[in-house]
């Protein structure tokens, strides 16, 4: 900006040297619109200077700004760096070390492994057992609990009594028999009351004859 105002302050001074040494016949005129014309191309270049000097400092701080950006790149990458490093001789033994007891591991489960099935089988058979036993007594008791009759009819009239065949058969041989006793005494006695009541009834028309 300094140079630009001495390079007009120059060019001023010339011109009026040289006027002085003009003849009286050029117009001032003339000369005052050259010197206008030339104070409008300092002002001008003036202006571009400025102009160049504000984007050569915004250049310049983008520059310091990815300088800085590249700097914190570089130390990061460093630390990175480090900590791989770090990594790599510290936790990568350990993982491998881990990584062959969990094989270590792996292979005495796949050995005992049918072992172990074997055994949860038998368990479970003793339990299928057990429970089967234990629903068998609960039928046991709740069949002794239950009263005679009850126990009778369901023995003889359905299939659900907790008795074997053999006693379901005999009990309905006993049941049958009885009934079959019982419906020939019923027949004999009413048999007999018909008799009776027709002897009764013959006696009777004799005597009113």
């Amino acid at each position: 900006m300094d140079n630009a105002a001495h390079s007009r302050f120059t060019i001023q001074q010339r011109l009026l040297s040289n006027s002085d040494h003009i003849q009286p016949s050029v117009p001032t005129s003339k000369l005052e619109a050259a010197v206008k014309k030339m104070s409008q191309q300092a002002a001008q270049d003036e202006f571009q200077m400025k102009e160049l000097e504000s984007q050569l400092s915004h250049s310049l701080s983008n520059f310091r700004a990815i300088d800085s950006i590249f700097k914190e790149l570089s130390t990061s990458i460093t630390r990175n760096s480090k900590r791989a490093d770090r990594a790599l001789n510290s936790q990568i033994p350990d993982i491998e070390s881990t990584l062959d007891e969990s094989v270590e591991n792996l292979s005495q489960l796949a050995e005992t492994l049918p072992q172990i099935q074997s055994q949860v089988k038998d368990i479970r058979l003793v339990y299928d057992s057990g429970r089967e036993k234990a629903q068998s007594l609960i039928m046991d008791l709740t069949w002794l609990n239950t009263s005679f009759y009850e126990r009778w009819r369901r023995t003889i009239f359905t299939p659900t009594a907790p008795v074997s065949g053999r006693w379901k058969a005999l009990m309905r041989l006993l049941f049958a028999i009885s009934f079959f006793l019982c419906c020939t005494v019923v027949w004999i006695g009413l048999r007999g009351a018909y008799r009776a009541y027709r002897h009764k009834l013959v006696w009777g028309e004799r005597l009113m004859s």
